[in-house]
């Protein structure tokens, strides 16, 4: 269900220095299964579309796209006309890489690049093994972050589900999950993409295959007050976050006034009032490919 002009979540693509071993980590560690390669890009997915992340091979780790679903071609071209009312740069007139049927990618606030599409290609899992259900949000620091909010409202119709503080951060939603994306002000990286898992006790076992990669859990499992759900959280080889979660708030009235919090009220855990003093500082800044070297 969806009110607006995005239904949906895409995916998220990240540049990567080391590609193999940000395979791994998307397979091995969180379950994803890939599902094409093509001129140093793979494309993984947990559900049975063709693709919910991207990595891209680069000589540098940063974001490379934020992926959002259209609700029609009607949609797909009314944001169209509002990307170009705004004077945003327009970087590829069609799909930037594979099983995707239409879209349009441009460059947004702060240097983040979105393509706006439909039609993506189903690709049926042949028997699901461990690893999340789908993927489903991403939360970014912009600098300007109520900018941000404002510009993802009044281009890409997103609606406000939490308020934290005055300018520090913004829960926002395109369909009935409470978040698609999340803004913390900050100095204008991605700090994590989350996945959808079906149980609590899922985040125990991936803290379990963790510990047997020598690697380990950076915050988690904790009660998220804005939003609710349970996340558990670890850095993936490109420095950027991956979370894992189970038990998101579901909103269903689409007028609902968002929640406001104080920044300091603890809407980060219900469970605890701590939170490690470095986690805000991982992330990754985006990057811009050139139109020449988009694939085709």
């Amino acid at each position: 269900m969806s009110w607006g002009l995005i239904s949906e979540m895409g995916y998220i693509g990240i540049q990567t220095t080391n590609i193999e071993a940000s395979v791994w980590d998307a397979t091995q560690l969180l379950g994803l299964r890939e599902t094409n390669r093509a001129d140093g890009t793979v494309y993984l997915s947990a559900s049975d579309v063709h693709h919910e992340l991207v990595y891209v091979e680069s000589d540098v780790d940063g974001v490379d796209t934020f992926g959002l679903v259209a609700r029609d071609g009607y949609a797909l071209r009314a944001i169209r006309r509002r990307v170009e009312d705004e004077g945003f740069q327009i970087i590829s007139e069609r799909p930037r890489g594979l099983g995707i049927e239409d879209g349009f990618t441009f460059v947004g606030p702060e240097n983040f690049v979105f393509e706006i599409y439909i039609g993506m290609q189903q690709n049926q899992a042949s028997f699901k093994s461990f690893g999340p259900d789908r993927y489903g949000h991403l939360n970014f620091h912009p600098k300007d972050v109520t900018g941000m909010m404002k510009f993802l409202h009044r281009v890409l119709d997103f609606r406000l589900s939490d308020v934290i503080g005055d300018d520090f951060a913004y829960f926002m939603r395109c369909n009935p999950d409470h978040h698609g994306i999340a803004l913390v002000k900050g100095q204008g990286t991605l700090h994590h993409h989350a996945w959808e898992t079906q149980s609590i006790a899922d985040l125990g076992k991936l803290g379990d295959r963790l510990h047997k990669a020598g690697r380990e859990l950076i915050w988690g499992p904790v009660r998220h007050g804005a939003g609710h759900n349970v996340a558990a959280y670890y850095v993936e080889t490109s420095g950027a976050v991956v979370e894992l979660y189970t038990d998101l708030e579901q909103i269903y009235d689409d007028n609902r006034d968002p929640i406001i919090w104080g920044q300091d009220e603890n809407w980060w855990n219900m469970w605890s009032s701590y939170r490690p003093e470095d986690f805000r500082k991982h992330g990754i800044m985006p990057v811009v490919r050139e139109p020449k070297n988009l694939l085709r």
